[in-house]
């Protein structure tokens, strides 16, 4: 009866994963099309933002985790890695969207919010945290992820940079040389943001390793891998290596 559980814990969070990417997908799409309309966007440039990269990373990589969990008792490690630098990345581009919508109303600049925005920026990767430090067969994060989770924004930012004269836009208004009062506010707000996102990645680490989650996903892997026939533990230890 515990082995049937596990396994059917994992299918529950198998097919939460594959709404969750499913969901993504569908804000991806709205936000694209009310830019469109609205005139806030042009369609070249939806696909620079950060935000938008990394959320296209997030469909694709939950979408494996979704079909992985309904195949496996166990998530593999490298499905773990990804996950925590993704949320990372969403994560810190939710806080960051958050405070540009905070600083944009102190300076009497309207800033319209669609739901496809709420979603991609703080209710998926809110309920994609919750859900993925709870998750049986979830592995605890190594801690190399927090300086492996810079190098994405990192290369962004400089591809952003080279790209920003040429066609003279940047994602974000701290990025573009016009609009900050010179370099030192430059570094001082590229600084902030790469602080940023490697305290998201420490926190994720901790959430990865805190006693209650690690206990409780422990005992479902436990009952899951007791469940399974001989042959199927044999390959995924195989698998592992």
């Amino acid at each position: 009866m515990a082995g049937d559980a596990a396994v059917k814990a994992r299918t529950v969070f198998g097919l939460l994963r594959l709404t969750a990417a499913a969901v993504c997908l569908v804000a991806l799409i709205h936000r694209l099309a009310w830019g469109l309309a609205s005139n806030t966007i042009a369609s070249q440039n939806f696909f620079a933002y950060l935000t938008n990269q990394s959320n296209i990373a997030f469909v694709v990589l939950l979408t494996v985790a979704g079909i992985l969990a309904l195949r496996r008792a166990k998530d593999p490690r490298w499905l773990t890695v990804a996950l925590a630098l993704v949320l990372t990345w969403t994560i810190t581009a939710g806080l960051v969207f958050a405070i540009l919508v905070w600083q944009a109303g102190i300076r009497g600049i309207r800033i319209d919010v669609p739901w496809s925005d709420q979603v991609l920026h703080f209710w998926l990767p809110a309920v994609t945290v919750a859900a993925w430090a709870l998750a049986p067969g979830h592995r605890s994060v190594p801690w190399r992820v927090i300086p492996v989770s810079l190098a994405y924004p990192v290369i962004w930012g400089i591809a952003t940079m080279i790209r920003g004269p040429l066609i003279g836009w940047y994602p974000y208004y701290f990025l573009d040389p016009r609009q900050v009062s010179g370099p030192m506010e430059f570094l001082i707000s590229s600084a902030i943001a790469l602080g940023t996102f490697a305290a998201v990645a420490t926190l994720l680490v901790l959430i990865s390793r805190m006693p209650v989650p690690k206990r409780l996903r422990g005992k479902a892997e436990g009952t899951a891998q007791a469940s399974m026939p001989e042959q199927v533990r044999a390959g995924e230890r195989v698998g592992q290596t």
